[in-house]
């Protein structure tokens, strides 16, 4: 074998070495990894330490917001408003309960007023407002047992919700003859930070025994099992530190730490298993230990980095988004992805180094049944799938057509998608904040959150406010015009107007409403803020963002695939068969968590829409998920089909070597991200379980029925590229071989001299 090696290293040397040569980045650090593992190890050790404390607290540090665009006309208004009219913008409110009583008792009345009174010297509180200060009807129920206490909590918003979280205590509960719940937007984020950070926890004690069940499984080895998990911890942990710096310049959502869990360990076990497998063939085949390793991490090793990109630049396509929930998820997803590749290349070598064969050690599996369990590498499996392979390729336009045909079918009620903005509901039924905003709905005039404001800035004159009001009065679909109320005076003037929709808070007419307030003439300058106003400005940065954004994953993906591949065709059906993977997810998405199906089951509130970024979100994080799997099939097949130049073989050899442990891994990723799916916060939920579906589906149909049967009618002119392409690929492709491309030159028996030599 070496002196095949050699041998074809000289034909294929050049000026910058040979391909070989100029094919192994990273020798040295592999060297060092083999050499001083203990070193290795001791050095991941510390830095592991030193991320626990960095990343400390830093759930803590996150906000539960970040649905808007900052630089829109919505954020612009509300911000205004804010610094001029604090009391138009309340994001705290006291729901006081006076029962048989009613609003109106004097007792009930007396302590109403001393509440607010209260509440309005408390530092940091300020445009406190309530039913028995003004006697707005808006603040008393229709059956005049409640009435509202309105404040604004000022800062940012971690700022608001440690100050919420000081004086609350103080306020909730009973009060003489009255009860006091606390609602408002700020209640409603801060119940929902916090109920994120409870279920995470939950999450992973679920999450962590069942993944060491199902690896045990998979390996047959505790030993073996437990590299995984160690990859994973140490990628969620150093994340977490990332994070945490990260927080000091920007904003990030705590809902980014769903993903960061799941990540972790999904993509710390798909690399692990992948370089374990290795490991393990290069053993069988009588390496030493260092050898073995150094093997891998010039083969498998070159597959899991490149993956990790692929993963990467999907993630990374939401950076182009102004929205900070979804930069969030590209933060941390970006993070996780690269150090759990960085661990799997670093960590686990140098593990299984020290291990030698003892990774094989503590086969759990005989407790369970009395012979081996087979597993991902067994004889017996492998030959199972490429039994299956040989099945799907002959009759491979039956498969494709049908594959395609089904999968397209359960996406179309995604055509049915409607947009919407996150609230309350997507709360459990038993929060508190989400209670007093039912009541809210429920018993008092209009809906409470969806009256529009329109912020008008500029010297005007009583008559030109009140033209203007009957303007806008005047506007179909608008209920009431209150207002305005004025501040200032020439130009520092400042008014706002309180408009009243007509249907719920971000339904269809109150969108229309929207850009009929911002396209009516004014004498001054306006803004129109609301929460439809808020998803008018959303939808629109996405619709103006989301080509870019799928422009860059597209031809990332596109460039990473043929530097793999060296073909122009894989690429493309990499792209399209990845996309036809997600098209289950985003059917189910509207089918159950849109329309309501399953509800009672799956313990949410359905709304009628979908929260505008999640879907972005989703589409990323599965289509990179989608491209790691499609990487290790394509890359063992490109081993094949470069030493032996046999098309069907090719694939035959990759879906056995990498079928099952594909499946395996999917199912294990699976398990996490439904784990992440039992949060009892909607969008969680959404996006643990949508992605757990598009996970199994590219594993268990794509990756086993549509590739082969695609690349089985593609035939020999899978491999195709024009010149110029094919020597770019060689100069710059990886391969996952070891030996130069047999396929490229020769005739098949020359092709085929490889495989006798590699033995």
């Amino acid at each position: 074998m070496s002196e095949v090696k050699k041998t074809a290293s000289a034909q294929g040397a050049g000026p910058g070495g040979s391909p070989g040569e100029r094919r192994e980045p990273g020798g040295g650090w592999t060297r060092f990894v083999t050499a001083r593992p203990r070193l290795t190890l001791l050095v991941a050790l510390v830095l592991t330490a030193l991320a626990v404390l960095a990343g400390g607290g830093v759930a803590d540090r996150m906000g539960s917001g970040g649905w808007e665009d900052p630089a829109a006309e919505s954020s612009y208004a509300t911000a205004a408003l804010e610094r001029e009219f604090p009391g138009s913008q309340p994001n705290l409110l006291l729901l006081v309960d006076a029962g048989k009583a009613g609003v109106d008792d004097p007792a009930v009345a007396a302590e109403a007023r001393r509440l607010t009174e209260r509440l309005a010297a408390e530092p940091g509180v300020e445009g406190v407002g309530s039913y028995w200060a003004g006697g707005s009807p808006a603040l008393r129920s229709e059956d005049g047992t409640k009435a509202v206490v309105a404040a604004r909590i000022a800062g940012e918003e971690k700022e608001a919700g440690a100050l919420l979280d000081r004086i609350a205590p103080a306020y909730r509960g009973t009060h003489g003859p009255v009860e006091v719940t606390l609602g408002g937007g700020l209640a409603v984020r801060h119940e929902m930070q916090t109920i994120i950070q409870e279920d995470l926890l939950r999450a992973e004690l679920i999450a962590l025994p069942v993944t060491l069940v199902l690896l045990v499984m998979v390996f047959g080895s505790a030993v073996a099992a437990l590299l995984p998990l160690g990859v994973g911890i140490v990628a969620i942990l150093g994340t977490n530190a990332v994070l945490r710096g990260i927080t000091e310049f920007t904003d990030v959502s705590v809902f980014a730490q769903n993903l960061t869990t799941a990540l972790g360990l999904g993509l710390a076990i798909d690399y692990a298993l992948f370089v374990v497998r290795r490991y393990r063939e290069e053993l069988a085949a009588g390496a030493d230990p260092s050898a073995a390793v150094r093997t891998t991490l010039r083969t498998a090793g070159r597959t899991v980095l490149f993956s990790a990109l692929t993963v990467a630049v999907s993630l990374a396509a939401m950076l182009v988004f102004p929205q900070y929930f979804l930069r969030s998820f590209a933060y941390a997803g970006i993070a996780v992805v690269l150090l759990a590749a960085a661990a799997a290349l670093t960590l686990l070598p140098a593990a299984l180094v020290l291990l030698g064969h003892r990774v094989d050690a503590l086969d759990l599996r005989r407790l369970l049944r009395r012979r081996r369990a087979p597993g991902p590498d067994d004889t017996g499996a492998a030959a199972g799938w490429t039994r299956a392979a040989g099945l799907v390729m002959r009759r491979a336009p039956v498969f494709a057509v049908l594959t395609t045909a089904g999968l397209v079918l359960l996406g179309l009620p995604f055509l049915g998608v409607k947009f919407g903005t996150a609230d309350d509901r997507q709360l459990p039924a038993t929060a508190t904040s989400r209670i007093v905003q039912e009541e809210l709905r429920a018993g008092f005039p209009g809906d409470p959150g969806g009256t529009l404001t329109v912020l008008a800035e500029g010297a005007a004159t009583p008559a030109d406010y009140g033209a203007y009001r009957e303007r806008i009065a005047a506007l179909d679909g608008i209920v009431r015009v209150d207002g305005p109320v004025v501040s200032g005076t020439g130009a520092d003037a400042h008014a706002y107007y309180s408009v009243v929709p007509d249907g719920p808070a971000t339904g269809e007419g109150a969108q229309h409403a929207v850009g009929e307030l911002r396209s009516a003439d004014a004498p001054f300058t306006t803004s129109v803020t609301g929460q439809a106003a808020v998803l008018v400005d959303s939808k629109d940065a996405i619709g103006e963002r989301l080509p870019w954004a799928a422009g860059i994953v597209v031809l990332v993906t596109l460039l990473l695939v043929f530097l793999l591949t060296g073909s122009v065709l894989i690429p493309v059906q990499a792209v399209v068969l990845n996309a036809l993977s997600l098209t289950a997810m985003f059917g189910a998405v509207v089918w159950v968590f849109q329309d309501g199906h399953l509800s009672g089951l799956l313990g949410f509130t359905a709304t009628g829409d979908i929260e505008t970024t999640l879907p972005v979100l989703m589409f990323c994080v599965a289509f990179g998920l989608s491209m790691d799997y499609g990487v290790f099939l394509l890359s063992r097949i490109k081993e094949e089909y470069d030493s032996t130049g046999d098309h069907e073989g090719a694939v035959r050899f990759g879906l056995a070597r990498t079928g099952g442990l594909i499946t395996a891994a999917a199912v294990i990723l699976a398990v996490v991200m439904v784990a992440i799916g039992t949060s009892r916060v909607t969008n969680t939920k959404m996006l643990g379980l949508g992605v757990a579906l598009a996970v199994l589906m590219d594993a268990m149909v794509v990756r086993s029925l549509l590739v082969p049967a695609v690349m089985k009618l593609t035939g020999r002119l899978t491999w195709w590229a024009p010149g110029p392409l094919r020597r770019f690929h060689d100069r710059f492709g990886i391969s996952e071989s070891e030996q130069p491309p047999a396929a490229a030159a020769g005739t098949p028996e020359e092709r085929r001299e490889p495989v006798g030599a590699r033995g």
